[in-house]
């Protein structure tokens, strides 16, 4: 029965036809600022909203593209302010909390790593980064990095990643009309894209750090 829930969760096109452009919205907050969100998949998501942007809109009383494009945004800029300011209030406590079915401690030492090697572009950069995303903005909380700065970036962030995301999935469909007959093997083929440098950065090429943190 778990297994059968997490293949659900993790099929994108379940969220397009279960909640449409709400539980997009949700999903995407929730994965750029909350401990349980960073499972969830947000860029084959927004891929396969792009494909689907025409309906979305026209179910959201027929409004232009743009705007549901930049409600998206909006949702992953709120989240990542959920999770920055999770981590200032927090700061240290979060470090010394165990590991849970939500929360995965490995997880925040790689964005930690991943925010100390990029600085501040973290932020942008951290988008297109699957899990990494969740608990960047986290880090940058508990670091306290300056307000205004934390505010640019994250904006430019969400609203790079979702137009790219969405607009990638919106033009290619158009063009290819045969993708939405292959959507399996396109989100599979996102998922290793997105997930390739994380593992080689984080997993593979991070084992003595995660020794030494031990």
């Amino acid at each position: 029965m778990l297994h059968a829930l997490k293949e659900t969760l993790l099929n994108p096109e379940w969220y397009i036809h279960m909640g449409g452009l709400y539980l997009i919205i949700f999903v995407i907050f929730a994965e750029t600022g909350l401990f349980v969100g960073f499972f969830l998949p947000g860029d084959s998501l927004l891929f396969v909203a792009g494909i689907y942007l025409e309906q979305l809109a026209q179910e959201f009383f027929n409004v232009p593209y743009i705007l549901i494009i930049l409600m998206i945004a909006l949702a992953g800029i709120l989240g990542n302010f959920v999770g920055y300011w999770f981590g200032k209030k927090s700061g240290p406590y979060i470090y010394q909390r165990k590991d849970t079915f939500f929360f995965k401690k490995k997880h925040l030492y790689s964005a930690q790593k991943f925010y100390e090697k990029n600085g501040a572009l973290t932020i942008i950069a951290a988008r297109f980064l699957p899990i990494i995303r969740t608990f960047v903005p986290i880090v940058a909380g508990v670091v306290k990095m300056e307000y205004k700065k934390f505010v640019l970036y994250n904006i430019i962030g969400s609203v790079s990643w979702v137009f790219s995301m969405m607009m990638a999935g919106h033009l290619l469909s158009r063009q290819f009309p045969w993708i939405k007959n292959r959507l399996e093997m396109i989100v599979i083929l996102i998922i290793l894209v997105t997930t390739l440098p994380v593992i080689l950065r984080f997993v593979l090429g991070g084992k003595k750090d995660e020794q030494t943190v031990v």
